[in-house]
């Protein structure tokens, strides 16, 4: 009975056991990350941990591996680097049960350093209570940025634009800084302050030999002075006694052939010690057609040579894909080849902003005929022109290179109040990549080109072949009628005028067959907006003739594909 009480004993004690290890159960570790996707990302030379959760990990060994180096051991990662790319960490996690394994990405991007560009010359010149009105356009970012503008290290201001107004002479160093969290940037401009009657006086010219054809009026007109007031101006030509003028510039008209010389001097009255300068001008006359090249029956009709490609900035310009750019194109001479190589292949040039321009010649001079001599190539359609104004000259010295006298086309908005004779716009080189181009007009208007990062990535918008830090764009602007037809930004139109440009879906004008708008030598004008009798042109000029921007399709930008002599195509 003993035995058998003790066998039960140990039959219950078995049974017991094996119950026990049916109900524990023993599982291998696992990984639960505190980022759902494994891709983390941390700005250079900044930390981010790296904390996952864990289950059934007790007693486990953690290794945290980059290429199978092990790099930490503890159940968190904390992980810097210095350089900017993609590092791919595997975490390992181990028990005496099993194992389990996760491979994770870290992002090392850059800081998000703000730039600011102040816009406008970064050294100037102006005189007591004089207003300088001072804008600072900013690379955005992902963080909040702050701007504070200083003069000589004193906070004046910290909206996107300041005006500077000094009440003492002297030298103030304005400076723009826009900061975030991750750094800071700042742009300055020097400003020396003086009293009107220490302010320098120029009279300056772009050039100072000229030419031009009998009986047709040539306008020699200085570069923005400085000063116009208490000045006294004397023109006069040495071989026409009567011909003089007392205004700031001269006209110029003979009836006979030859050598003129003229002499100009001004005056600034500044009390006792007046201040002349005096200027020296070469006028040679020619008869109308002495230079005429007549067409043969080797002539043709395209355009032979592109002399000049100077656009203004914009979306496609250094533009590596749709632009056809590449790091070649960064002095005048590869813009000229860049140019000729696109219209050769019948493909568009933009033209960029306001005042963009292109300049061609042709193997023989285009008659006047009184109807439609000239086309010209663009890329407009119904709801999208973007007006080009026509520029024409004859090689008037004979030296076959278009250095004489430019005459604009009249088109359908000459003379019309909105229409801008002699508009300017200065563009000015941005300070870092990636950011606006900003610009200031001749009326004291200012804006910017759109940096358009959802399409394009180049550097910057300004030309390559540009070296100073701003250029100047002159020409003739025409009123912009684009507008938002959604009412919410996403569609745009920008409708055409009536007749006399080029990328211009006009009624009247445009030949579908080829895109190319028509024009009239016959429609030339000079300076004063008189015709001009031109018997024959050589040279053309297209010129960007809108300062506007269509929402997130950028900037309004002529686009030029071809030129030819009408005659030739007919």
């Amino acid at each position: 009975m003993k035995r058998i009480f003790e066998k039960l004993l140990i039959l219950i004690s078995c049974v017991a056991l094996a119950a026990c290890n049916i109900n524990e159960e023993f599982f291998a570790p696992k990984i639960i990350l505190d980022n759902e996707t494994g891709i983390y990302t941390v700005k250079y030379g900044r930390e981010i941990i790296i904390e996952p959760t864990y289950e059934h990990a007790e007693n486990a060994t953690f290794l945290w591996m980059i290429d199978g180096e092990v790099i930490e051991t503890s159940p968190s990662l904390s992980f810097s680097r210095e350089e900017v790319g993609e590092y791919y960490v595997t975490l390992k996690v181990t028990t005496e049960y099993g194992s389990d394994e996760e491979e994770i990405r870290i992002d090392v991007v850059e800081l998000e350093i703000p730039t600011v560009s102040i816009a406008g010359n970064k050294k100037m010149t102006v005189t007591l209570e004089t207003e300088v009105v001072l804008n600072a356009s900013v690379r955005e970012t992902s963080l909040p940025t702050k701007i504070v503008w200083t003069v000589n290290d004193v906070i004046v201001g910290n909206e996107h634009n300041y005006i500077f107004k000094a009440k003492e002479i002297g030298n103030y160093i304005v400076k723009a800084t826009a900061k975030n969290e991750d750094g800071a940037h700042s742009d300055m401009i020097e400003i020396e302050v003086v009293n009107a009657d220490d302010l320098p006086f120029t009279w300056d010219f772009e050039k100072y030999s000229y030419h031009t054809v009998k009986g047709r009026k040539l306008l020699i007109k200085p570069l923005q002075s400085n000063d116009i007031y208490d000045v006294e101006y004397a023109w006069n030509v040495s071989e026409i006694s009567e011909m003089t003028s007392t205004d700031s510039k001269f006209v110029f008209i003979s009836d006979k052939a030859g050598v003129y010389h003229i002499n100009a001097v001004a005056t600034k009255d500044d009390g006792d010690n007046p201040i002349s300068v005096t200027r020296n001008f070469v006028v040679t006359v020619y008869d109308e057609k002495e230079f005429y090249r007549p067409k043969n029956g080797a002539s043709q009709a395209d355009w032979n040579k592109v002399f000049e490609y100077t656009p203004a900035p914009g979306q496609f310009i250094n533009e590596l894909k749709t632009g056809g750019f590449d790091a070649s194109h960064n002095n005048p001479e590869a813009a000229i080849t860049y140019a000729e190589g696109r219209l050769i292949n019948n493909n568009w040039i933009s033209l960029g902003g306001f005042g963009g321009y292109v300049v061609v010649g042709f193997d023989h001079s285009i008659s006047n005929s009184r109807s439609y001599d000239l086309g010209i190539v663009g890329n407009a359609f119904d709801g999208s022109s973007e007006p080009g104004v026509v520029w024409v000259m004859q090689d008037e010295n004979g030296n076959g290179y278009p250095d004489d006298t430019w005459y604009e086309l009249a088109g359908s908005e000459t003379g019309k109040f909105e229409t801008y004779r002699d508009y300017a716009v200065t563009y000015y080189r941005p300070s870092g990549t990636g950011m606006p181009v900003q610009w200031t007009d001749n009326y004291g208007n200012s804006g910017e080109i759109d940096y358009l990062a959802q399409f394009h990535d180049q550097d910057y918008y300004y030309p390559l072949w540009i070296g100073k830090d701003s250029y100047t764009l002159k020409g003739t602007r025409l009123e912009a009628r684009n507008y938002d037809q959604s009412g919410n930004g996403s569609y745009w139109v920008q409708p055409h005028y009536d007749w006399g440009y080029v990328d211009n879906f006009s009624p009247t004008d445009f030949n579908s067959s080829d895109k190319a708008n028509l024009f009239k030598i016959s429609n030339a004008i000079d300076f004063e907006g008189n015709p001009v009798n031109l018997s024959h042109i050589d040279f053309v000029k297209v010129q960007c003739a809108l300062n506007a921007k269509s929402g997130w399709l950028g900037e309004l930008s002529t686009e030029v594909c071809g030129f030819y002599d009408s005659s030739l195509k007919r």
